[in-house]
């Protein structure tokens, strides 16, 4: 073969001298990442007869992966030891072999097929889902192959910098490259980094430095009120016991218990596989011995069943089912009753009060997976449950039982009070001096 000289930066110098399983390079525009990493792995594929996956989260054809970029590169340099096909590429000397493929839309067994690979890129890693990743990481499981993986950083929870960058090991390699790292960072990107950062500093900050985007401009609730929330700050309280239930639709989706009395969220329990007999079994123990003020249990799907149970059983006084896609109590701000819940756990979570959750790692997630948009009304909606699940590789399930728990207002004033619902009037709810439901 011919020698060519290729000039690599020096940050990306790991990549062809460095063992490490995980080598993961994140930061903002023009960091240069996607060129080294291409020019590094074509110079490895020169060298050794490699088996290298190159993958994303979705590639619905091959123009969608960095074929084209490698074929570039392969021309730019003139390595005429590469023969480029439609869907692959191979190293004619070395006998190394390049594959492309979207990870979402491969089975399982399709992704097994990875076992020998030597180097995996996967492009794109904050688009990743915990789905694709925990089946990938298993699978690339040749002794001494790596897991490559460029990024620009999305969200504090995306899901791949959790699994490998937020607490790496010994054998985690995690470098930022920005702009000015860049030697060959054209001068225009320069002009356009500076003008960013003097007229819109937290733009910058995302686009151009890889920083994560502010959780308020997309999810509803951000990470420091709830880990806020989860700080210890009360022991009890003699607030009505308002219990939310969310019901497992199927699957590996569990039914969770959400306790909470006023501004203490004091306890989850999940269980996986009961059907609405032994749901509405669990619902009316509780009952029986906790007194709750409210049940509100998710109506749809399997918790219709449930629901349907425990009204013949006379408890209609204390449950209630609740419709994530009905209509809102304030259906002038809200897309739905789901948005509205969540919105009003958020206003809970925020309050000037003092308030505290269960200190749970999964709890913390579930409540700041969710992305907000706002609908052609200008209301508040939220992404799909299902769109959540695909991307954290679970279902929400302690998060909207939390906010189950907010489905409607209860008063603490010595009775049972629920707006519209029995003998409660609007004189006596402005009669009341302690609100604990909302």
């Amino acid at each position: 073969m011919e020698t060519v000289a290729v000039a690599i930066p020096t940050k990306f110098k790991p990549l062809l001298t460095d063992n490490f399983r995980y080598k993961l390079y994140y930061g903002g525009r023009a960091g240069g990442k996607s060129y080294a990493f291409a020019d590094c792995i074509l110079l490895k594929a020169r060298k050794a007869s490699l088996f290298i996956a190159c993958v994303r989260e979705i590639q619905e054809s091959i123009k969608d992966s960095v074929h084209k970029l490698l074929s570039d590169r392969i021309s730019y340099y003139g390595f005429d030891d590469f023969k480029v096909y439609d869907d692959k590429i191979e190293n004619v000397v070395t006998g190394s072999k390049f594959v492309f493929k979207g990870l979402r839309d491969q089975d399982k067994q399709k992704i097994k097929s990875l076992e020998g690979v030597d180097i995996c890129w996967v492009e794109e890693g904050q688009s990743i889902s915990k789905g694709s990743w925990d089946v990938l990481d298993p699978t690339i499981r040749k002794a001494g192959s790596e897991i490559w993986v460029s990024m620009n950083r999305e969200n504090e929870n995306d899901p791949i910098w959790k699994a490998i960058a937020a607490n790496p090991d010994e054998r985690t390699l995690v470098v930022k490259v920005n702009y000015y790292d860049n030697p060959y960072c054209p001068e225009e990107m320069k002009y356009l980094a500076e003008k960013c950062k003097a007229e819109n500093p937290d733009d910058y900050e995302h686009i151009w430095l890889g920083a994560p985007v502010n959780l308020g401009d997309t999810k509803l609730i951000a990470v420091k009120d709830v880990q806020k929330a989860m700080q210890n700050k009360i022991a009890q309280s003699t607030s009505p016991l308002i219990i939310g239930v969310d019901i497992a639709r199927f699957g590996n989706d569990k039914t969770v218990f959400c306790y909470r009395r006023g501004r203490y969220c004091y306890k989850f329990d999940s269980y996986s596989h009961l059907d609405t007999v032994e749901v509405a079994n669990r619902i009316t123990a509780i009952i029986n011995e906790q007194k709750p003020a409210r049940v509100f249990l998710d109506a749809g799907n399997m918790g219709a069943g449930v629901y349907d149970i425990l009204k013949d059983r006379g408890y209609a006084k204390i449950v209630r089912g609740v419709i994530f896609g009905g209509k809102a109590i304030n259906d002038d701000r809200y897309h739905n009753k789901r948005a509205e819940m969540w919105a009003l756990a958020n206003d809970w979570l925020k309050d000037e009060l003092p308030v505290q959750l269960v200190n749970d790692d999964e709890l913390l997630d579930d409540l700041c997976s969710v992305n907000k948009k706002y609908d052609i009304m200008g209301r508040l909606q939220l992404e799909s449950k299902d769109d959540v699940k695909e991307r954290i590789g679970r279902s929400p399930d302690k998060a909207d039982a939390f906010v189950l728990t907010f489905a409607e207002p209860v008063y603490d004033n010595g009775k049972i009070k629920t707006i519209g619902i029995e003998n409660t009037t609007i004189e006596s709810l402005f009669a009341v001096k302690k609100s604990v439901g909302w």
